[in-house]
């Protein structure tokens, strides 16, 4: 039987990059220290090496290269975040001395290897493991797992189901056969002497089921939490100081350069399967009258470097927010370039537009889950919850400020396939209308609390007001007693120390009376000068208000 057309397709060089945006719990306030300086100090027993300082210094002449074009590609503000600010013996003073890049970065080298069971009955496919990563952030309660992996000589149909189910963070279900309906059916870490460092365990269904039941939140597959050590789950029992909160879908953001014998021969359907692989499932019909179907091509596809002719250039992005897809000719030799190519390019500066959009989306989920959670424990009728509440938006609204001058731009570069590609993911990935309204609540929140003190500070006015004008009483009968109608100078020393004993009970028990009666006085003294009304009508209201009283 002749295979299908999609079948005949091998991609020669397959590379796919998951990031993984996890939120971090926020570290109690006595200990001013970042999360990034936590994890150095507790990762010793870890296979996580130190933060990478800089990769500009790297003594290699082809990295320096490369990573120079990775650093002129940015706008100068980017550089800052990314790479730290400028050096030089004019530039700062002894008091100010040259900040560090936001971006704190660590990384492992003791897995070489993925092997991977894509579904039931396939054979197993192993890919090298490239690089994993946590990037931290200053100021950002934020760590992001990055993990590429990449394979020679895979057929398409590998690979399209490679991008639809590895990455996934847990299963979310199983078959009649117990396997999970989305997921991977294995996956093996494997070390750099071939041993097994973890396997994968999505058939676990008690393991999610009791989990979920327990907690509230789907547990983490195994091979997963191998990664993260020891920064682990924020529900789970594990101890350990750093935990997180997921706060993205079970499938993680990505990035795949496929290299491929001429995809001019790549049918429209394949096209739109490899544009959606993170919500089309590979058995599942193209769903026609479906929006993102209908303007796939006009909202998805990016074809600055398409000319569909021998001559080439012949590779195309597909930007669906989520995912980024880089597919391209196997026989143009700058294509596949490692150095200095486009393959260089997607190791580089479109991973780091990649990076800088995510960072964008996952900070603005994490704002609008602190938001959230400060609303769900605020009880108006306690004034303890109100003060917590206010201490809660005023750290929020710092941190956003801070997210909003460091962290957030629309203009990365000055080259046009850079800067359309970061527009195009923020776009789909509604970057700009989530900071709008994550921004709105905030100035609801803050006009809530401005409104609020004012409202105290009225009512504070108000009980100072009638304590001022009822203490007149006593200021006047003490002054009369000062006029020595009462001369009790030549009195005993025990007789005029009762005397002012007496003199202050009262005077204080007149106060804290006048205190608690307050609104009523306000209110009667409201009337009482009320000029509209009669004198009568007035004099009448004295009688039903000490009746009240």
């Amino acid at each position: 039987m002749t295979a299908p057309p999609h079948d005949r397709h091998t991609v020669r060089h397959f590379r796919q990059i998951l990031l993984w945006p996890l939120r971090l719990i926020p570290l109690p306030e006595e200990k001013p220290r970042s999360h990034w300086q936590l994890f150095d100090a507790v990762r010793n027993d870890s296979p996580w090496h130190p933060r990478m300082i800089d990769e500009i210094d790297d003594a290699s002449e082809t990295s320096q290269d490369t990573h120079y074009k990775e650093f002129s590609v940015f706008l100068p503000y980017v550089r800052r975040f990314l790479y730290g600010e400028n050096r030089g013996p004019w530039i700062h003073g002894p008091d100010d001395p040259p900040g560090d890049a936001a971006v704190k970065r660590f990384h492992r080298h003791d897995i070489a290897t993925l092997r991977i069971v894509p579904r039931a009955g396939h054979p197993p496919v192993c890919l090298a493991v490239d690089g994993i990563e946590l990037i931290f952030f200053d100021d950002i309660d934020l760590v992001l797992l990055k993990v590429e992996v990449s394979g020679t000589d895979l057929p398409l149909p590998t690979v399209m189901e490679l991008l639809y189910r590895f990455g996934r963070i847990y299963p979310t279900g199983w078959n009649e056969d117990g396997l999970g309906v989305h997921n991977v059916v294995l996956a093996e870490w494997l070390g750099t002497s071939g041993e097994t460092l973890m396997t994968s365990d999505f058939e676990d269904r008690l393991k999610f089921l009791t989990f979920t039941k327990e907690h509230r939140v789907p547990a983490t597959a195994a091979h997963w939490s191998f990664l993260l050590h020891p920064i682990v789950p924020a529900a789970g029992d594990e101890a350990s100081p750093l935990r997180f909160h997921q706060i993205e879908n079970h499938h993680m953001p990505m990035m795949a350069f496929l290299a491929i014998d001429d995809p001019r021969n790549l049918a429209w359907d394949q096209w739109l399967r490899l544009g959606m692989t993170d919500t089309l499932h590979p058995d599942e019909p193209i769903p026609r009258h479906d929006p993102d179907v209908i303007d796939f091509e006009k909202r998805f596809f990016f074809d600055r470097y398409w000319s569909n002719t021998d001559q080439g250039p012949n590779c195309r992005f597909i930007c669906h927010g989520r995912t980024l897809l880089l597919v391209g000719d196997a026989q143009e030799g700058y294509f596949i370039n490692n150095k200095r190519g486009m393959l260089a390019q997607f190791r580089h500066q479109y991973w780091i537009v990649f990076l800088i959009a995510h960072l964008h989306r996952a900070s603005l989920l994490i704002f609008s889950d602190l938001l959230v959670d400060a609303i769900h424990d605020l009880n108006v009728h306690q004034s303890h919850s109100i003060r917590v509440f206010r201490h809660r938006i005023h750290i929020c609204f710092e941190a956003f400020l801070r997210f909003t001058h460091r962290y957030w731009f629309h203009e990365i570069s000055e080259r046009t396939d850079v800067q359309s590609l970061f527009h195009r993911i923020g776009k789909n990935l509604g970057n700009d209308l989530l900071y709008e309204e994550i921004k709105e609540e905030l100035r609801d929140m803050s006009q809530y609390m401005d409104n609020d003190l004012l409202r105290r500070q009225s009512k504070t006015v108000t009980q100072l007001t009638v304590v001022t004008a009822f203490s007149l009483i006593g200021t006047l009968t003490t002054g009369a007693l000062g006029m020595n109608i009462l001369d009790e100078t030549t009195s005993s020393w025990w007789l005029r120390g009762g005397l002012f004993l007496i003199t202050a009970i009262a005077s204080a028990t007149i106060l804290l009376f006048t205190l608690v009666l307050s609104q009523r006085l306000w209110d009667f003294m409201e009337t009482i000068s009320d000029p509209r009304k009669s004198l009568r009508s007035r004099l009448r209201l004295i009688f039903p208000f000490r009746k009240n009283r």
